[in-house]
């Protein structure tokens, strides 16, 4: 049945993707919501809140007729008591679904925002209606566009990795992993975008390495403003399956985000799988896909895929497992922060 979901929770929404990208940075962030919002965001999509990270997040405590009438002047002026209190390098306005159906002229905030300000302003247009992977794809665009000098150059053994975000890492420490990894490979200076330096001189990377598809836009921009080549990668993936013999000669389904399930099927094809699928219900470039990859829209389209006794092994975050009553195969965690929460 369409639009029923009797197994599977929602996932990490637009906004929470937005948060992820900003979180650290050194702005101010508004998520421009009544609280509840700005609750999932801290209680729940965002697992650096728990390992002693720091980032200013404000929900702008919208009240209904702040919203009906679009008070837009308030929201300024909590903005401005926050910016009297914090020290912060720029602010961001974090679009939600309240503003997004009255129709909220994100850009007229910013600018009456950069009126009163003396830090830049950047807002970003999600709209709570769209998952997590449209967030970060915003949040890179907006932030490049606002901070990239375009007077920096390429410099050699720098490199940049967009997307290194918990909500499509398997561990908290895989940011680490990913640098440690780098450095071994040879290259000197890595840039995660984890601080607002990194998108000052994003111009310097020689490469940039995307993990998932959600910076794919913003790997393109720099290609066009810089010349900066990219390539995808993804990181950690013989910890989590070091025996890849347990593929062999067997149909294998991955349900992840392109980008992982891409780099997850060519690691294991030296366990000579028969056959390997990519499903997923987020972003699916063509150049990343396969013939007989698979877009998912329902929950149904997922058990209807997986439960059918077409697959002998489903590589997967184990929360889709319960959605899958009737497969008697082997099933492998793969996990997923952005759909399950579970670090």
């Amino acid at each position: 049945m369409k639009g029923l979901w009797k197994y599977i929770a929602p996932f990490a929404p637009d906004q929470s993707g937005a948060a992820a990208v900003l979180y650290g940075l050194g702005g101010i962030v508004v998520i421009c919501d009544a609280g509840g919002c700005a609750g999932n965001i801290c209680g729940f999509d965002e697992p650096r809140w728990f390992s002693g990270g720091k980032s200013a997040v404000f929900s702008a405590g919208l009240r209904d007729m702040d919203a009906i009438l679009g008070r837009d002047d308030r929201l300024v002026a909590k903005l401005c008591d926050a910016a009297g209190q914090i020290e912060a390098s720029f602010a961001a306005i974090v679009g939600t679904p309240v503003p997004s159906v009255i129709g909220t002229d994100y850009r007229a905030l910013q600018r009456m925002a950069e009126k009163k300000l003396d830090i830049p302003v950047v807002s970003i247009d999600t709209t709570g209606m769209a998952v997590y992977d449209k967030g970060i794809e915003k949040a890179y665009m907006a932030l490049l566009q606002a901070f990239a000098e375009p007077s920096v150059k390429a410099e050699k053994g720098t490199a940049g990795v967009l997307g290194a975000l918990p909500l499509d890492l398997m561990r908290p420490g895989d940011m680490d992993t990913i640098r440690s990894t780098l450095l071994q490979q040879g290259w000197q200076h890595i840039q995660l975008y984890d601080c607002l330096d990194d998108f000052r001189q994003a111009g310097r990377a020689a490469v940039n390495f995307v993990i998932s598809p959600a910076g794919l836009t913003a790997a393109r921009y720099l290609r066009k403003s810089f010349g900066t080549a990219y390539a995808p990668a993804y990181f950690g993936l013989p910890l989590q399956f070091p025996d890849t013999s347990l593929f062999f000669r067997k149909k294998v389904l991955i349900v992840h985000q392109q980008g992982a399930a891409q780099a997850l099927r060519k690691y294991i094809g030296q366990g000579q799988p028969e056959q390997v699928t990519a499903a997923t219900w987020f972003m699916q470039p063509r150049e990343w896909a396969c013939d007989g990859d698979v877009v998912l829209r329902e929950e149904d389209d997922f058990c209807r895929l997986a439960d059918g006794g077409r697959f002998d092994v489903i590589v997967g975050d184990r929360y889709f497992k319960k959605a899958l009553p009737h497969f008697t195969g082997t099933y492998l965690d793969f996990p997923h922060f952005a759909v399950s929460g579970r670090l």
